[in-house]
């Protein structure tokens, strides 16, 4: 395939515009879209996990009797405890959808700031309850958690679109990966701020262990109950704050410059947003403008986006359902695999309080040592080994450690302590240096600029229902840890990971070209289709009437 710009718009020459912004050096307003975008996966990952550190509170407080028959403490029952959980992941599903096709039809910059809006009211609501009994609090929580998920579901597609429509070729992918490796970060602040806030708590209201008080009274649950209830509502109600802080700025940011020029038609706008905010000099096109969109004008549920398309937009949600099954199924099951790593002791030798603290500090330590440097591998190394191989690595190292712990899950979990919890750091490690990442980043490089927003929705959309088949699945077999479904789960997440694997087939490399090469934008709907460029291919030598970036861009 030629230079980008040698084919483009169907015959011409590619626009100045998005040449200009696949060659623009790395400025200091690309570092600050990666926070603006990157703060709000912040504001995702917490919001999502934070509920792993309290869901055995809860149970402890709201049903209290729902395992004297066996003396353990109570926990929510299952059904219960998976609403509790996976409420807000069907709430992300749906926002993901409703605001990747809105982001298309209506602009990246208008919605966006919607997201933040709803995260930090519903953030907020979570920690409210209508009413003292069980049944109204737990409903008010899983109401607003469904809203909560339903703005989280927004920033996927909306922060993957702009970030791979601001960045260059170069680095679009470390970019991107940035952004998403925020999620790394708001995970180990679920864990360490349950774990703060759990500690201060703590200290202002000690309380005995459960089984000092084996059988307890009415009235032995009310001298830990108002510090444990107020508790996991702070924790929530946290939320708000970084969702509040950057709503701002986000509202500063100006429309990116491929939708306002390829959607909207207007390059003379296009080119001064982007003047404003990078120092790069354009030249406007607007009769280019004309012929560079008539080529591109097919719709989503077309036969030609079907052709182009339809195999990557296969490849992308299928490894995004299959990869979410596993990684939320980690997440959401913490609790009770770490007894079985004996980074938590049992229920009934800790007060409510403390065992929040336990299971927080576990989430931590996991967090930081597993899961936060997996995402930063893979923003360093994705502009370099790429995405294709980064998620098939990914997807076989999983699958084999996930294997091995099933396998060996009763010697692991009597003998192997801290061979189990290295291997379960491990899994982590390679889901976020691996598939958790790259299905981030493929959708929002693959699919033209008139539907990118909508197909990163659907593909982000199918990996929420694999979450939600950890929560409503997954997350039942595991909640009493019994060593046998344990150790079912396991192997099921195995061969999982495997399948996600060989369906990575199906998505092509994206490293190195323009969006518009990537796509087809650019005219050259073979090498699209293919899924490559082939670099063998020599170069068109630039036209003598074709834009140059100036050298200060170099």
């Amino acid at each position: 395939m030629a230079e980008n710009g040698a084919g483009g718009g169907g015959g011409g020459q590619n626009l100045a515009v998005l040449d200009a912004l696949d060659s623009a050096r790395t400025q200091m307003y690309h570092m600050k879209a990666i926070v603006i975008a990157g703060m709000g996966f912040f504001t995702d990952a917490y919001d999502l996990f934070c509920i792993t550190t309290v869901s055995k509170l809860l149970g402890r407080l709201y049903y209290p009797d729902s395992n004297a028959d066996i003396g353990k403490p109570g926990t929510m029952p299952v059904r219960i405890n998976n609403m509790v959980t996976g409420v807000a992941l069907v709430g992300t599903l749906m926002g993901q959808l409703v605001f990747g096709y809105f982001g298309d039809k209506l602009g990246r910059k208008r919605v966006y700031g919607i997201t933040l809006v709803l995260m930090a009211v519903c953030a907020i609501g979570s920690g409210l309850s209508f009413g003292s009994s069980a049944s109204a609090v737990i409903g008010t929580l899983c109401f607003f958690r469904f809203w909560l998920g339903f703005g989280i579901g927004g920033d996927y597609p909306l922060s993957a679109t702009i970030m791979s429509e601001y960045a260059n070729k170069k680095t679009r992918g470390a970019f991107i990966a940035a952004v998403f490796a925020m999620q790394g970060v708001g995970i180990i602040f679920a864990g360490l701020v349950s774990m703060i806030v759990s500690a201060i708590f703590l200290h202002y209201n000690p309380a005995p262990a459960w089984n000092v008080h084996h059988g307890w009274t009415v009235d032995h649950q009310i001298e830990q109950w108002p510090g444990a209830d107020y508790m996991w509502r702070v924790v929530l109600m946290l939320g708000a704050f970084p969702a509040l802080a950057t709503f701002y700025w986000r509202m500063k940011m100006p429309e990116t410059a491929r939708y306002t020029a390829l959607i909207e038609g207007n390059a003379k706008q296009a080119t001064n947003d982007m003047q404003k905010v990078l120092e790069i000099r354009i030249d406007e096109e607007q009769e280019k403008l004309s012929k560079f969109r008539a080529a591109n004008e097919y719709s989503l549920l077309s036969m030609e986006f079907a052709r182009r398309h339809g195999l990557h937009l296969i490849g992308t949600t299928t490894t995004w359902f299959l990869l979410d099954i596993a990684f939320y199924s980690q997440n959401l099951t913490q609790k009770d695999i770490f007894p079985a790593i004996n980074l938590t002791g049992p229920p009934g030798t800790m007060s409510a309080l403390k065992e929040v603290f336990v299971i927080s500090r576990a989430m931590f330590l996991i967090a930081l040592f597993g899961t936060f440097p997996g995402y930063w591998v893979t923003v360093a190394l994705i502009d370099k080994m790429g995405r294709y191989l980064i998620q098939l690595l990914g997807f076989f190292m999983m699958s084999l450690f996930m294997l091995v712990m099933g396998i060996k899950y009763e010697y692991l979990k009597d003998k192997g302590h801290a061979l189990f919890a290295i291997l379960y750091a491990l899994t982590f490690f390679f889901a976020n240096f691996g598939p958790n990442s790259t299905t981030f980043v493929l959708p929002a490089e693959l699919f033209p600029t008139r539907v990118r927003s909508t197909c990163h929705a659907i593909s982000a959309a199918s990996g929420k229902a694999g979450a939600i088949v950890a929560a409503f699945g997954v997350q039942t077999l595991t909640l009493k840890g019994d060593p046998k479904h344990m150790k079912q789960a396991l192997i099921l997440l195995s061969v999982t990971n495997m399948f996600g694997f060989f369906f990575t087939f199906l998505v092509p490399e994206t490293m190195g070209q323009s969006l518009e090469e990537i796509s087809g934008e650019d005219g050259n709907v073979a090498g699209a289709a293919a899924g490559h460029v082939d670099k063998d291919v020599e170069k068109a030598p630039p036209s003598s009437t074709e834009w140059q970036p100036p050298s200060s861009m170099n």
